[in-house]
């Protein structure tokens, strides 16, 4: 299924003590150029993402949020995110079944990497994270960008294909080749990730 392919080995991937759900960009309003090859793949990452996530919340794993400023720099989460549920948005359902709970984290980012000047690797010492679950937009770029800042801060991966996207299969597929192979990331779908029932998310 595009952009959803099935890793070539299918596992089931069990959740670890101090795993951290980090989703990348998905408060976006899919206005850039070729957003619009994405926006259908967005809108089904959205409804797997948001069923991953609330899974998540049940079994206590921290979820993090690290989005695009859009160039906004004197914007805070909330502008952002009106800006993107704006109604001429193309992305505005996908915020708002993404829109981030009072239990999340959120922080901004000002360039691909969730790592870039932001304060993602502080956050992640305070919570005692010692693994990173990555999903997003787009597969190829921020999460790409991410997972390698990541790597180099030796942090295992795990990469929910079917909870990122991109602007085409090749695209999509390419990277999630590269993650596996460069950043020794384990690539698997979000419903053959196992979660223990009320697994602590520090450590």
């Amino acid at each position: 299924m595009a952009n959803r392919p099935k890793p070539k080995h299918p596992r089931t991937v069990p959740c670890k003590k101090g795993d951290a759900l980090l989703i990348i960009d998905t408060i976006n309003d899919l206005s850039f150029p070729g957003a619009e090859k994405v926006l259908p793949w967005a809108e089904k990452l959205a409804s797997r993402l948001s069923v991953f996530r609330n899974r998540a919340h049940r079994a206590k794993m921290p979820v993090i949020y690290v989005n695009d400023n859009f160039g906004h720099w004197h914007s805070n989460f909330a502008e952002v995110y009106t800006h993107c549920i704006r109604p001429s948005a193309p992305g505005r359902h996908v915020s708002q079944k993404l829109k981030p709970t009072r239990a999340d984290y959120f922080i901004l980012k000002p360039r691909h990497s969730a790592f870039y000047s932001t304060s993602l690797v502080p956050l992640l010492q305070d919570l005692n994270i010692r693994r990173l679950i990555l999903s997003g937009i787009a597969t190829n770029l921020c999460v790409l960008f991410t997972a390698h800042d990541a790597h180099m801060r030796q942090y295992p991966l795990v990469v929910l294909s079917d909870c990122c996207a991109a602007e085409s299969d090749f695209d999509h597929n390419l990277a999630l080749s590269q993650l596996e192979r460069f950043c020794n990331a384990t690539i698997c779908l979000s419903t053959d990730f196992i979660f223990h029932r009320g697994a602590p998310g520090r450590g």
